[in-house]
């Protein structure tokens, strides 16, 4: 059974940073693409970050581009996404996902983490 297991979450100052996980268990987890989503109040869910099984390719949101950066760990089965310079609007409940292929969807997800950023 696969498990995405967010952490990290809380209420940060806008300026401030915030460092979420995402702990995988019952996958092969280095051959995953890990994904990190945001959905705010009213909003659709938005993609935020991806990172490659290996590490070695992501891609952002122009949205945080230069502010957060993804990173996985695939010997302790974890995925991070550092936040920095936290804005109002990066208030949401952010959630990891996995994928097996970068062609293919999403196809587990987290319960997710809820980040607020006060102004």
């Amino acid at each position: 059974q696969v498990q995405l297991v967010e952490s990290g979450g809380g209420l940060v100052q806008a300026g401030g940073s915030v460092r979420l996980s995402c702990a995988a268990s019952g996958l092969t987890f280095r051959n995953y693409d890990m994904g990190w989503f945001r959905q705010a109040p009213g909003q659709e869910r938005e993609f935020v970050a991806r990172i490659s099984g290996n590490g070695i390719s992501k891609d952002y949101a122009d949205s945080v581009k230069g502010r957060f950066t993804i990173s996985r760990d695939n010997v302790k089965n974890t995925v991070t996404l550092q936040m920095n310079r936290l804005k109002s609007e990066d208030t949401a409940v952010y959630t990891c996902a996995a994928r097996l292929f970068v062609s293919s969807n999403y196809g587990y997800w987290g319960q997710g983490t809820q980040v607020t950023v006060s102004s």
